[in-house]
């Protein structure tokens, strides 16, 4: 996985963004260590989903250079190395998850077997012939991830892959998660869910479209005294307005 790259999986360097005449992200400028899983926290509205965006390069930017991979973010180089899911699931529903994946693959020149081996990654085998529309919404959240690792690519940006599930299914994700790091993978995970900050490695906290924090939870814990990482954010919000 990402072999040759010997910085940082994703590197974002003063990026701007504006949209609606409204300043999205300011100046933002944060890395991505390859082989881990790192957390993109924040409160709805802090700008999580457009720096994604911005990584995945599908968001127009005013300023600054993002970097993915050694490349520069939404080049053609990128496009088999980068798995996407967003918030909403981007499948078919009047389809089955398989043919789903199937249609996948072709777009992305993958074997059938690639096929098999993502709908057993998220668990989906008893429901693969299910049409989608008749799954669950966790299950579809589950096809919508095994169409991101369809590429096996390198770097996988999951924007709220656990909103709306089961915290059964939200642990069995995460667990997936840190099973697809320890293969080489890296992983970026984006939540408003303070409790799953302990589920990372690394995390970048989010306010306002501004980098509040980059740091492991314990690090973080140390740096502001708190026990609780809900607590750790307010006291970083409290600081920075200072």
């Amino acid at each position: 996985m990402a072999a040759g790259l010997s910085g940082p999986a994703v590197r974002v360097d003063r990026l701007a963004v504006v949209r609606g005449g409204k300043v999205v992200l300011s100046e933002l400028s944060c890395e991505v260590a390859p082989g881990t899983v790192t957390g993109l926290l924040g409160p709805s509205g802090s700008g999580k989903s457009t720096l994604i965006r911005s990584i995945v390069g599908v968001q127009q930017v005013a300023g600054g250079r993002v970097e993915v991979l050694g490349h520069p973010a939404g080049s053609r180089a990128l496009r088999a190395r980068v798995g996407y899911m967003t918030q909403a699931p981007s499948v078919y529903g009047d389809l089955t998850a398989r043919e789903n994946l199937r249609f996948f693959a072709r777009v992305l020149g993958r074997r059938g077997d690639a096929v098999d081996r993502a709908l057993a990654a998220v668990s989906l085998d008893d429901h693969a012939d299910r049409v989608v529309d008749r799954l669950s919404g966790g299950q579809r959240a589950r096809v919508s991830l095994a169409t991101a690792l369809l590429g096996e690519p390198d770097l996988l940006v999951l924007d709220e892959p656990t909103v709306g599930l089961d915290p059964v299914l939200r642990r069995d994700l995460w667990e997936l998660f840190h099973v697809l790091a320890g293969e080489g993978r890296t992983l970026l995970v984006s939540s408003h869910v303070m409790d799953e900050a302990d589920r990372c490695d690394a995390l970048l906290l989010l306010r306002e479209g501004r980098l509040l924090a980059a740091a492991t939870p314990a690090e973080l814990r140390a740096r502001t005294g708190a026990e609780q990482l809900d607590e750790v954010f307010l006291r970083l919000v409290d600081a920075a307005a200072a």
